[in-house]
Formats: structure tokens, sequence, C-alpha cells
């Protein structure tokens, strides 16, 4: 048996082609490779935008070598080796083949593959050599073939070496008419819409999900060009990159829904019928992203699979749950009766389309985060003019459009503001913010969101915060967090002032908003798991001014951190809350009402069972401002618990960060004293007694 490069990793124009053992039989090495030519041949009903000749004629010469193949016996068995030498050869060559024909009739590669023809051209011209090669030594005298099989031979060798194999003319006509686009970028000059609708036409990029998948492709070269060090062709692939980005944006400016439900995930639009397809893209707008995040790590799953339990998780996730030593399930706690996975094919289908409908990414298992600090067009002038140029398009369309079209730009913004700092430093000079701020209070949910979550990635570049200030725009933003038609964009309005919040003055500003405060603390007490940690993130943030600390105790702050921390399941969140808890037992006022509202035990159990390092550090605080602003009553109660304590305490001086050892022994001293001077000094273990400074 012949086993196969997997080329689910495999870079375009890569050809990983495995090489048949030389023990391999020839019962088993025919099969094999009458097999890929048949499988090469199914190619001739897949559509080729480029080098369209020279693929029908070598998937032509294969066809007729199938036919060959098929009729070979051996007669002499002295030849056999040779023949399975000849044999292994082609066998390498086809495998080649098939992957340069996967290649060229991909969906994203189209605008790719008409840049490299030059390329596919010399490897198709370079295979066909081979084959031609090949049949010049096949051992013709010891097979039982007749003269009008030798005479096919014969026609295939001769063509694999008369047919040039050379660039067809209008690949480069139309190859040298996006150089000159790509020129006009660098001039700063915006292309004429006839010349880029000329070669989309040619390409077949009919809408824009096509051209939105020939980005995502390029992008996944350039990140892997971008670790060698080909600094040109990185430069061109962000060229290309930007000018997908200009023609989406100007061409395509609708999100055509019947092509973004089918094509990434590998079905054509001919497949299904227009009724069908309605059907699914209705069933797809019901659907929440949020419900396809992995239990344990609240990331949009990318590799779903199912445990014994029926319950799914992401691999990766519940691979290091594994690793951990647990064996039971996270979201039962029942013990597994074994640890298989079964991959869930029809889920991670159904969060494709569900990530692609609301205009998410979705990553494949092993693929890199994009980085918000990637600069898109580094050192590119073309890129950088191109996005320039649509910066101010879209801005154009946000202030002068219809409603239609503000739609349409605000999801264009959404999208390249999530992908670099340069994206959004060029929208934010080019005037994005106040027509953006106009509209996130608009009355159609779908603009709220757009606007709302543009807001959010523009806000990551500092002198947004500046405009957003002189433009009101955090009293809008507040409004939003009140007012938002949807959770998802009361979240994203919290997620912009947590940004917002990194500056000194802002966290003043922010809580000098009459409903700031009670609108965090509303998202904090009803919103899922996800929102409840940003919120809490944003909450510590605001507590680092010293006049938000009475405002958030008057709202109610800590009473509903202490539910919070009583409901959590999962240690980030619980360790999150006694951050927030900590902050505030500071000071005396808030350790009184955290001692008032009963969270003593609840920290101590939590102390005493926690495996987070830093929420164990976080009670070492807590349990340490409890005792000095309540001593009288905190500090028996610590006295009466277990010895236990004052171990899990040493275990903090020993192992925990500075601040916290230093914490920790300042608590081990108070209840050491206590105990010398109260009643209960027998009560308290003496061995270890030590001074970390």
């Amino acid at each position: 048996m012949i086993s196969y490069s997997d080329d689910g990793a495999r870079r375009i124009l890569n050809f990983p082609a495995i090489v048949p053992c030389e023990s391999i039989s020839l019962s088993t090495l025919l099969p094999s490779l009458i097999s890929i030519g048949i499988g090469i041949s199914g190619f001739k009903s897949k559509t080729h935008f480029t080098n369209k000749r020279n693929f029908r004629n070598s998937i032509r010469l294969v066809e007729a070598l199938v036919v060959f193949l098929q009729e070979i016996h051996v007669v002499d068995s002295r030849f056999g080796g040779s023949l399975i030498l000849c044999l292994s050869e082609l066998h390498v060559i086809f495998q080649k083949l098939r992957f340069l024909l996967e290649d060229c009739t991909r969906e994203d590669t189209r605008l790719w593959m008409l840049m490299k023809s030059e390329d596919v051209s010399t490897h198709i011209r370079f295979l066909m050599r081979g084959i031609s090669a090949v049949l010049d030594v096949i051992p013709f005298s010891g097979l039982d073939v007749d003269d009008e099989a030798k005479e096919v031979v014969g026609f295939i060798r001769n063509q694999t070496m008369e047919i040039d194999f050379d660039v067809e003319e209008e690949d480069e006509r139309i190859r040298c008419k996006v150089i000159s686009i790509l020129d006009k970028f660098e001039e700063g000059i915006s292309p004429k819409s006839s010349d880029l609708k000329r070669v989309f036409r040619y390409l077949g990029i009919r809408s824009w999900i096509d051209c939105h998948l020939q980005f995502k492709f390029l992008h996944s070269e350039s990140g892997e060009v971008s670790s060698s060090s080909d600094k040109r062709g990185f430069r061109f692939l962000r060229s290309l990159m930007a000018l997908m980005i200009y023609s989406r944006c100007t061409l395509f400016a609708a999100v055509d829904k019947l092509f973004a439900a089918v094509d990434n995930v590998g079905n054509s639009v001919s497949q299904q019928s227009d009724e069908s397809i309605t059907l699914t893209l209705r069933m797809i707008s019901t659907l929440n992203p949020d419900d396809f995040r992995c239990p344990i790590s609240l990331e949009i799953m990318a590799d779903p699979v199912v445990l014994s339990s029926g319950h799914t998780y992401e691999r990766s996730s519940i691979l290091q749950w594994f690793e951990a030593g647990n064996f039971t399930c996270p979201k039962t706690g029942k013990m597994l009766p074994d640890l298989k996975l079964v991959q869930n094919q029809a889920l991670k289908r159904l969060i494709k389309l569900c990530c692609l409908n609301n205009h998410l990414v979705f990553r494949e298992p092993g693929q890199r985060r994009e980085t918000s600090n990637s600069i898109i067009g580094e050192n590119s002038l073309a890129a950088e003019n191109a996005i320039q140029l649509v910066s101010s398009f879209l801005v154009s369309r946000l202030a002068a459009g219809t409603m239609e079209d503000q739609v349409n730009a605000a999801r264009e913004i959404h999208l390249l503001t999530k992908t670099s700092i340069f994206n959004r430093t060029c929208l934010v000079e080019a005037g994005a913010v106040p027509p953006l701020l106009s509209l996130v209070c608009s009355p159609f949910p779908e603009m709220q969101q757009y606007a709302i979550s543009c807001i959010r990635n523009l806000s990551k570049y500092s002198k947004t915060k500046t405009i957003m200030v002189e433009y009101g725009g955090l009293e809008i933003i507040v409004k939003a967090l009140n007012e938002g038609s949807t959770m998802k964009v009361r979240q994203l309005a919290a997620c912009a002032l947590f940004y917002h919040a990194n500056v000194e003055d802002n966290r003043r500003i922010i809580a000098s908003i009459p409903s700031a405060i009670p609108g965090i603390l509303n998202l904090l007490q009803d919103g899922p798991d996800r929102a409840k940690k940003r919120t809490l993130v944003m909450i510590f943030t605001l507590l680092l001014h010293p006049e938000n600390h009475q405002k958030m105790l008057r709202a109610g702050l800590v009473p509903l951190v202490i539910h919070t921390l009583k409901s959590s399941r999962k240690e980030d969140l619980t360790a999150d809350c006694l951050a927030v808890l900590a902050n505030l037992g500071e000071k005396p006022d808030g350790a009184s009402a955290i001692f008032e509202y009963g969270a003593l035990p609840l920290i101590l159990r939590i102390f005493g069972t926690s495996n987070s390092k830093a929420g164990r550090e976080y009670c070492v605080s807590l349990l340490l401002s409890l005792s000095i602003n309540n001593e009288g009553d905190v500090v028996p109660v610590l006295v009466e618990n277990p010895s236990s304590l004052v171990t899990s305490l040493y275990s903090v001086v020993a192992d925990g960060s500075p601040w916290a050892r230093k914490k920790a022994s300042s608590l081990i001293g108070m209840l050491h004293s206590y105990g010398e001077d109260g009643s209960t000094a027998n009560r308290l273990p003496r061995e270890h007694v030590f001074r970390v400074w």
C-alpha cells in the first residue's frame, strides 16, 4: 500500500510527493498510478482561469497514458525491476501534477495563480518533459502490448516534447494589467474601475466573497513569506492584498449573501438551489457566534471534538485538560469512561458559515493568530497608498451615502480596523471617527453593531482617544452601553470604554458620566461569562483612579462582585473577581463592605481549594486587608480555622510573587501575634516562621 503526503499544511506550489519504496510490487504500484491518473482526469471538468491551454493539454496526455497503463501485462520477469523504476518515477510526476492542479483550481488562489502563471507553466513543462523521459526508457520488450499501444506512447512522448507549455498570451496581458494597477497605487492614483473589472472578469471574481477569499489566501501566504528573507515577495503580497481590499470596497460594496453562504465550506453555488441557499442563510442568521465558544477557552472553536459524555470542546483545550491530570468532563464533572475524541465535522462547517456570515475570522487549527501590530503594506508604497485611498472612499460613504452605503462602509471599516495599526491610522486621519460616532445610536441594529465595533477597534489607536473626547464620544459609547439594541452592542461598547480607560484622565471622565457605572454593573450582572471577565478588567482599571472608589461602592459593586464570585465556575473569572475585591479592600470602607456582605468564608474556601496562583495571591491580599481593617472580627475567625490556612500562607511565602510573599508574611505575623496575646495561642502552629524582608 502506498501512503500519500498529507497536504493539509502544504504550502501553495509546493509538491511533497512520496517516492514509492524500492520493494514495492508491480501489483501495488500500477493500480495506484492508474488511480492518480484517473484523479488527474477529473480536473478536466473543473474551471481553470489561468494556463487553460497548458492544463488542457497535460490532462489530455495523462488520460491517454492511463489507457496505456491499463493495458500493461508483464511477460518477461527480467524486465520487472526496470518497469517498476519507470513507473515509480511516473508515480512521483503524477503526484506533483495533481498537487499543481489542486492549487490552480482553488477558489481562493485565482489572483495569485495569475501572478505566478510563468512559474506554473514552467512546472507543467518540467513535469511533461519528465513523462517523456520515462517513456523513453520503458522496457517494451518485456511487455505484452500491441502496436497500437506503442503508437499511443510514441504520440504522448512526442507531444510532451513538442508542446511549448509557455505562458499564455492572455494570462500575461492580464498579469501586466494588474502590475499597472499596482503602479497607479504607488503614484497615489485610483485605478480605473474598467481596468479592475477586466481583471476580475477574466479571473471569474464576481462578488464580494470571491474578492474576500483572494484576500484571505494572500494574507495567509504573506504570513508564511514574512518568516523568510524574501522581503520583496512579502511586499508584493501585501500590495496584492491592498488591491483586494480596494476592489472589495469600491466594486463589491454589497456582500453577496448567496456566495457567502456556501463558498467558504467547499460547496459551489451550482450545487445548491436558490431556495436551499435561502433556507441555509435564514438558519445561519439566527445563530449566535458566542454559542460556538469552547466552554474551557471561551474562544470560537476551530477544531471541535465530542467526548464520550456528549459535550463538545476545542481539541487543544480538552487535551490540555487531560494533560493536567483531569479525566472528567469539564461541564458535568463526571468521570469519563474513555478519553476518545470524535471530530465534529458538521459543527465545524456550521461554525465556518456562521463566522463568515458575521464577518468573523475563522482560524484553522494551527493557523497563527493575526497580530494587531502587523502593518499592512510594510515597506510597500502601493499597499499604503491603496489603503489611504480606500479609507477616504469609505469615510465619504459614511458621511454622505445612503443607509445601505453606510452599512457597507461600516462593515468594511470593521474588517480593516481588525487587521493592523496602519489601517486604523489611515481611517482616523481620513476622518472616520465623527461619522461613526453619529451612527452608534442608529435605530438599525446592524448599523449600530458595525459602528460600535469600528469605534472599539479604532480606540486601540492613541490618537483616536483624543478625538473621541473632543467629539463627546465617551458619552455616546456609554449610551450604547446602556441602550444598545443587543447584548453584543453593549459588550462592544464596554470594550471601547476599556481602551479609553487606559488613559488616566479618561478614568475620571468615564466615571463622571451619570449612567456609566450603572451600565457597567448591569453588564457584569446580565452578561455572559466572557463579558463579565472583560467588565471586571475594566472596573479594575477604573478603580485605579482614587475618586472612583467611592462611586463604585455607592453603586453596589461589592455585592455584585461577590455574587459573581459565588456563581463562577472558571478560575480566570474567579481571579478577576478577587482582583477587584482586593483593590476595593485596600481602603477601610471597601474592606468593611466586603466583610459586611459575608465574603470572608467564601474567600477562605477559595484560598484553600483554588489551583490558580493569581486567585490565591488575591485571596491573601484580601485576607490581610480584612484583618487590618476589621481585626476584631476577622482575625479570630482566621485563628479558629484549621492549621491548613497557615500552611497555605507559607506556600505563598515560598512560591508567590514578591508582593504576595510580603502580604502573606504580614498576615502570618498578625495571626501569631494574636495567638500570643489572645486565648487561642495553642491553636496556631509555630513551625516555619520566617520573614521575607
